[in-house]
């Protein structure tokens, strides 16, 4: 049993660093993929949060050179300190909300129906939003205006219902104001480390003292198998959405939510 528990715990880890930064909902994916295990994990969902930040940890690795020259540049440089600030306001609305509505999203929306609407409805959004997107006028987030992150940020809060999407959420959001796909998606992994950050954290706390050592070996592994899977994603997902757009996800989204909702119905 316990075996199999560690093989569960490296297929979600996979499954969710090669969804993390996907517009495809890596939360959505952990509920569907435990469904079908019928994965034993630590109480409370924290498995489902906490492997997120090995992907995020991918993030810090992949782009620590612009990330470390940021972090040197505040001083002297107003493009580090705009970035910095457009993050961290992109961070509020979510920080607020999902603090706030903790409670209620893990009791009522964690359930394999609400991912599978939330993803067609999803990917309905997306093929409507490649169609329509304004020509983009921002093409560095060094120089998104304050009021720009923060309505990003808003967007990313329609996250907090599991399948719809953390980085779907922002992505479109941020093309449907005019920011191109790149930097769209770029600031979609920024914004990430301190959103998963604080959902980890948060998370721990509220468990910590249901939660046991096989708990903790089980959360480790699947943190790092998330870790070593994004690492491999996130500069491949970039050069993908600059040559083919966010469409096939779309679809994508579509096919899987409506496939699950025929394996619970039908």
């Amino acid at each position: 049993m316990l075996i199999d528990q560690y093989l569960d715990a490296i297929l979600m880890g996979l499954l969710e660093g090669l969804t993390e930064f996907l517009p495809v909902s890596s939360t959505g994916h952990l509920i569907l993929l435990d469904t079908f295990l019928g994965f034993q994990g630590p109480p409370g969902k924290v498995f489902e949060v906490v492997i997120q930040l090995g992907a995020i940890l991918a993030i810090c690795v992949v782009y620590f050179a612009r990330l470390w020259k940021v972090a040197t540049g505040l001083k002297d440089d107003p493009g580090a300190r705009r970035f910095v600030i457009a993050v961290l306001l992109a961070f509020l609305p979510a920080m607020v909300l999902g603090a706030g509505l903790h409670g209620i999203i893990k009791t009522l929306l964690f359930n394999p129906t609400v991912v599978s609407v939330a993803l067609i409805v999803g990917g309905v959004a997306i093929l409507i939003v490649e169609r329509y997107v304004p020509e983009p006028r921002y093409h560095q987030i060094e120089r998104f205006p304050a009021p720009l992150a923060l309505k990003i940020g808003l967007c990313q809060c329609l996250a907090l219902v599991p399948g719809v999407s953390r980085s779907g959420a922002s992505i479109l959001g941020a093309l449907l104001m005019g920011v191109d796909r790149k930097a769209a998606a770029e600031f979609s992994f920024f914004l990430a480390v301190p959103t998963m950050a604080g959902a980890t954290a948060y998370d721990l706390y509220k468990n910590w003292g249901v939660m046991n050592l096989d708990d903790a070996a089980l959360i480790a592994v699947g943190f790092l198998t998330a870790f070593i899977a994004a690492a491999l994603v996130v500069k491949t997902l970039v050069d993908f959405v600059g040559r083919y757009g966010f469409t096939p996800f779309g679809w994508y989204r579509i096919a899987i939510g409506s496939g699950m909702l025929a394996f619970l119905y039908l």
